[in-house]
């Protein structure tokens, strides 16, 4: 399983070409967290966006955050949110990944760097 970033959501709606074909040359199906769909949502400019959101969506697999997820981002926040300014989004998308044996595919790859057992697409 891969775990798409909010980031490469974003550039799928934009139609990033070079996101589209990173996107094809992958063999794994992909998912998202419900952090991701939050922030998507949070970042519609009216309801009607929020709309054709809702409905793009629905074309992923959608990680819940629960507890096991919700303990692993607690230890990433307490080992990394001082050193490397780990925020709780962050922190809840890399433990998604982590707990569900995913790779991440972000283009903020400095946000999750330095998380060692966390595999990283870039």
């Amino acid at each position: 399983m891969i775990l798409l970033d909010t980031n490469v959501l974003i550039e799928i709606l934009k139609d990033n070409p070079k996101t589209q074909q990173k996107l094809a040359s992958l063999q794994a199906p992909f998912s998202i967290s419900s952090i991701t769909a939050m922030e998507l949502i949070c970042g519609a400019r009216n309801k009607r966006e929020t709309q054709k959101l809702s409905q793009f969506l629905q074309l992923f697999d959608l990680v819940q955050v629960n507890e096991f997820i919700s303990a692993t981002a607690l230890q990433l926040i307490t080992q990394y949110a001082k050193s490397h300014t780990l925020d709780i989004p962050d922190a809840l998308i890399a433990a998604a990944a982590l707990e569900n044996n995913a790779s991440l595919l972000t283009y903020n790859v400095k946000d999750f760097k330095y998380i060692p057992q966390l595999i990283l697409i870039k």
